[in-house]
């Protein structure tokens, strides 16, 4: 079981900044930017492209967007997998190496999904190869995310970790923006024969260049002290581990209050920037230049605002936030939806704006929160456990619980109750999850130790 943490005040002079930590978070952010850029790129192509190159003619529109994001969905089941691969070694080795490794995967594996030939060319070896990949990006997209976090994390003052910690967080509408940009001056300068047939791939292949330069910045940064102070304390107690294993003996109740608190979070976010691409292309007959145009304003808000919830946080909090965000997310599909149905431009935009204020709300807080459950030497692997593995019944399937919904009852409704019962077991999370703003991530390695010492005392004594 682990020990009950005293917050410790933070001694740090106000307002100080550790040395090298603005240069961890850009080092963060820019490898976040680089594999969310390729994974969201593959999640706007399933809608747009991928329905109709990769699966036969004979499909219906909607039938084909299903199996589109059936493949997607193989992504978010590699995720896991790649979080626990990721985190044992990442536990082991350090952050930075890690991350490295994870950028190089991604790349390669999204540079491949371009240069593949259709259903036309290979009939079903088309599909076959394309989840092939998006098994392996999957993969190097779970590790990437636990490794970025903490990397800024345990670099962090303890009064300011939420602000900071929330900038790899930010990377991810980044990485959005940037997919979005590509696809409207694709889809604006040619005609849909030309974008169909080899126009979507270039924004596949110029991965390798947002790959290259995420690389040679994280080439720049250092792991923390603390976790190198964390590392020489296991190399000393030979007996001391770490790993997925350790952290479910040790540590049940963060990873599980930590997949709680992902539930709804991943759930609204695949609602509010994929499904809505589909929503809004087939129920609202919605053009798709002026879908991308309003998933580039909703990105843009988005970036601005992690930020600032994640400042919030350090203030008043991290339930506080975390509550108030999951109990509009129960509200929002009984308002966005109908907005949508408006085809009003702005009323449009509006909705998926909202969405994703909403949104920041759970999401800017989370690596703070999972960072201050775990101690140094298994946080990798606590963090990416939790976060990571709810994908799979999240995230991973909510665009096709969604089209499937929509294909039933043609209704928006039933989505919008879906998420909501998503929201009810987040806030059931919420409402379990400790505060622990301002928390001293040396003191969790102390109590752990004195926790590993009491229980290697019971075995002697029994002994």
């Amino acid at each position: 079981m682990s020990a009950q943490i005293p917050t410790q005040p933070d001694t740090s002079p106000p307002g100080s900044i550790p040395t090298g930590l603005k240069r961890v978070v850009v080092a963060s952010m820019a490898g976040t930017v680089v594999e969310w850029y390729e994974f969201f790129l593959y999640g706007t192509a399933a809608t747009l492209v991928f329905s109709k190159v990769f699966f036969s003619e004979t499909t219906s529109e909607l039938n084909a967007i299903f199996l589109a994001f059936a493949t997607y969905a193989v992504g978010f089941v590699a995720r896991p997998l790649g979080g626990v691969v990721f985190g044992h070694f990442g536990d082991k080795h350090g952050r930075k190496k890690l991350l490295q490794f994870s950028l190089i995967l991604v790349g390669a594996a999204t540079f491949l999904m371009g240069c593949l030939p259709t259903y036309g060319q290979i009939g079903y070896w088309a599909p076959a190869l394309l989840v092939a990949l998006r098994f392996i990006q999957g993969f190097a997209v779970g590790g990437e995310w636990g490794g970025a976090v903490l990397l800024v994390a345990e670099h962090s003052p303890n009064r300011e970790r939420g602000f900071w910690a929330s900038w790899p967080q930010a990377g991810v509408p980044v990485g959005n923006m940037l997919a979005t940009v590509v696809l409207l001056v694709l889809t604006a300068t040619l005609p849909e024969s030309a974008f169909l047939s080899w126009g979507w791939r270039v924004a596949f292949w110029l991965s390798a260049v947002v790959v290259l330069i995420g690389y040679y910045i994280r080439t720049k940064v250092t792991d923390a002290p603390i976790f190198v102070a964390a590392q020489q304390e296991v190399e000393r107690a030979k007996s001391t581990s770490y790993g997925v294993v350790e952290v479910l003996k040790r540590y049940p109740r963060g990873v599980f209050t930590a997949m709680g608190l992902r539930f709804a979070e991943n759930i609204m976010y695949y609602l509010v920037v994929t499904f809505s691409i589909t929503y809004l292309k087939v129920q609202v007959g919605a053009d798709t230049s002026d879908i991308l145009w309003w998933l580039l304003a909703a990105h843009a808000v988005h970036f601005l605002v992690i930020p600032l919830v994640g400042r919030l946080s350090d203030r008043v909090g991290r339930r506080p936030v975390y509550i108030v965000g999951t109990v509009l997310a129960g509200t929002w599909g009984f308002f966005a939806f109908p907005m949508m149905n408006s085809g009003q431009y702005l009323v449009i935009m509006g909705a998926i704006i909202l969405g994703l204020m909403i949104h920041a709300l759970m999401y800017s807080p989370q690596p703070a929160i999972m960072a201050e459950m775990f101690p140094t030497r298994m946080r990798y692997s606590g963090v990416s456990l939790g976060y990571q593995v709810t994908s799979i019944v999240a995230g991973s399937l909510a665009p096709l619980i969604a089209v499937k919904l929509l294909d039933i009852y043609d209704s928006s409704v039933p989505i919008a109750l879906y998420l909501a019962a998503a929201a009810v077991i987040t806030l059931v999370a919420a409402l379990f999850s400790r505060e622990t703003k301002g928390i001293d991530l040396a003191d969790l390695d102390v109590a752990d130790r004195e926790d590993l010492a009491r229980t290697a005392a019971a075995k002697t004594g029994r002994a």
